[in-house]
C-alpha cells in the first residue's frame, strides 16, 4: 500500500510535465492522422491555401480550445460586459492584459505543439510553398534548374512533374529542409520566451520559494474541497427543495454565501504584500465579505500560471 501511494505521490508530483508529454503525444498522433487520412494535396494553383489551411486551421482550433478549457478565462470576462471594471480596475488598467498574456501562453502550448510536430514532417509546407506563385521565390528556388521548374513546381509534391528525377527529389528536399529548419525555430523561440517569461515572473516574486510551494499546495486544496462543498450543498439544497415541494412543506433555512460575496470570491486573486491571503476566500474569510479595494497593490498570480489550461 505504501508503495502505490509513493507512486500515486510521484505522479501527482509530476503531472504538469506528465500532461505536456500526453499532449505532445496526442499532437503527434493527430498530425500523422491528418496526413495520412484527410491531406491530399491537390497539386495545383491551389497548393498555397490548401497547405496553409492545414497548416494553420487546427492550430487556431487548439488555441480556442486552450482558451475555452482555461478557467482563469471566465474568471475574468464573466460579467465584465456588466461590469467592465471587473476586467479594468480603476489605477489599475494593466492588469487585464497581464492576466490576459498568462491564458494566452497557457492557450499557446497545443497550437505550438502542432505547428512544431507540422513543420518537421514538412507535408503541409511542402504542399503550401510548392504552389507559391511569388516570382522573387521561384527565382530562388528554381535557381539552376530547369525552365520546367516554374511551370511545374506545383506538381513536385505528388511527383507528377515531368523535370528530371533529380531535380525534382531535389527540391522536395528543400521544402522539407525549410520546414524542419522553420520548425526547429519555432521550438527554440517558444523553449526561449517560455524561459524568460518564467525567470521574470520568479524575479519579480514578492514571497519566497517555500511560501510559493505552501501557496500551490494551498491553492490545490482549496480548489479540490472547493468542487467537494459545491456537491454538497448543492444536494442539500436538491434534496430540500424536492422534499418541500412533493410534501408541501415550508423549507428549512440552508446558509448560502450572498449575491455580493458570490461576486468577490470570482474574482482573480491579487497578491498583497500587506496581507499573507493566499487566495481571494482566504482573504475574504479573514477580511469580512466586504468590497474589494480597487486601489489594491497587484502581481502575478504565481500559483495559477503554473496550471495546464
Amino acid at each position: 500500500m505504501d508503495g502505490f501511494q509513493t507512486i500515486l505521490k510521484f505522479f501527482i508530483n509530476r503531472r504538469t510535465a506528465i500532461g505536456y508529454s500526453f499532449m505532445a503525444l496526442l499532437t503527434l498522433g493527430s498530425e500523422r492522422v491528418f496526413s495520412l487520412v484527410a491531406f491530399r494535396c491537390p497539386c495545383s494553383n491551389e497548393n498555397f491555401r490548401y497547405g496553409l489551411v492545414f497548416l494553420f486551421s487546427p492550430a487556431f482550433v487548439l488555441l480556442v480550445i486552450g482558451y475555452f478549457l482555461n478557467s482563469k478565462t471566465w474568471k475574468l470576462f464573466t460579467g465584465c460586459w456588466v461590469n467592465p471594471r471587473k476586467i479594468f480596475p480603476k489605477g489599475n488598467i494593466c492588469h487585464f492584459f497581464y492576466i490576459f498574456g498568462q491564458i494566452t501562453l497557457n492557450a499557446l502550448v497545443a497550437p505550438v505543439m502542432w505547428l512544431s510536430v507540422a513543420l518537421l514532417n514538412g507535408t503541409f509546407y511542402e504542399c503550401a510553398l510548392s504552389g507559391l506563385r511569388n516570382p522573387a521565390y521561384l527565382d530562388a528556388i528554381c535557381h539552376n534548374k530547369s525552365v520546367k521548374c516554374f511551370e511545374e513546381l506545383h506538381k513536385v509534391a505528388c511527383g507528377k512533374s515531368t523535370m528530371p528525377f533529380s531535380e525534382s527529389e531535389e527540391l522536395k528536399l528543400t521544402l522539407q529542409a525549410q520546414s524542419q529548419i522553420l520548425g526547429w525555430c519555432v521550438i527554440v523561440t517558444m523553449a526561449l520566451l517560455s524561459l524568460l517569461t518564467t525567470c521574470c515572473a520568479s524575479c519579480q516574486s514578492k514571497v519566497s520559494h517555500l511560501q510559493l510551494m505552501f501557496w500551490k499546495v494551498y491553492a490545490e486544496k482549496e480548489k479540490e474541497q472547493l468542487e467537494q462543498t459545491f456537491q454538497l450543498y448543492a444536494t442539500k439544497l436538491s434534496e430540500r427543495n424536492l422534499k418541500c415541494f412533493f410534501e408541501n412543506k415550508k423549507p428549512e433555512v440552508i446558509p448560502l454565501p450572498a449575491f455580493r460575496a458570490w461576486e468577490d470570491a470570482s474574482q482573480l486573486y491579487s497578491f498583497s504584500s500587506s496581507q499573507q491571503h493566499y487566495s481571494t476566500i482566504h482573504r475574504l474569510v479573514e477580511e469580512g465579505q466586504k468590497e474589494i479595494n480597487e486601489e489594491r497593490e497587484t502581481t502575478l498570480d504565481f500559483v495559477d500560471r503554473r496550471e495546464i489550461p
